[in-house]
């Protein structure tokens, strides 16, 4: 065949392509065997039960309030000669909150005697230190200071410690009732139940 002639011949067809060999169909799953079924059974029995005794706490946890358990606003503080003084009382500072002071004289009672200070600084609401040596009370917070009698005079607070009612018990020690609190800028120092007198 000349160049001419396999110009106009018939163009050759084209071989098929092969057929993809055909895989072998998977073998029929069959029913899940027994133990399997028994260990997903109890692994769903174990989650409900799990689930329900969760909401079971939960619903008795919600039948009991939250409360925090405070001592009593109402204590006695041992008797009055047990403090010196000029001493400060640190013996209830931890549990109640309170520090003890005896004094020869104080200004607002124009008597001797003691009161209880609040040991919650006026600023917010921190714990001040005493300082025997300074003979002040300072707060490691900011820095407010206060005197003995519990009149601020440095730092950021904005007024004195607060007194609570003190007398004394049918037994003879001194009873603490922080329920009832004085402040010196409200003029309830000089409240009788905010002081109790005692010869010097």
């Amino acid at each position: 065949m000349s160049k001419e002639d396999s110009k106009y011949a018939a163009p050759s067809t084209p071989v098929p392509p092969k057929p993809a060999a055909r895989k072998a169909p998977a073998a029929a799953k069959g029913p899940m065997p027994r133990r399997t079924f028994i260990s997903w059974m109890t692994l769903a029995w174990t989650a409900f039960t799990a689930s329900m005794l969760a909401a079971a706490t939960a619903t008795t946890r919600f039948m009991f309030p939250n409360v925090l358990f405070e001592p009593p606003p109402t204590f006695k503080a041992g008797f009055p000669d047990e403090i010196q003084i000029g001493q400060v009382d640190e013996r209830f500072k931890q549990k109640n909150a309170v520090w003890l002071v005896r004094t020869a004289f104080d200004e607002w009672a124009k008597s001797a005697g003691i009161y209880a200070l609040s040991t919650v600084c006026t600023h917010l609401g921190c714990t001040p230190y005493w300082l025997e040596g300074e003979q002040k009370f300072k707060c490691p917070c900011h820095g407010s200071g206060y005197y003995k009698s519990g009149v601020n005079f440095e730092g950021p607070t904005p007024r004195p410690l607060e007194r609570f009612a003190i007398s004394l018990a049918d037994d003879g020690q001194i009873l603490v009732d922080k329920s009832r609190k004085f402040q010196q800028e409200k003029g309830e120092w000089v409240n009788p139940a905010s002081f109790l007198k005692l010869l010097s």
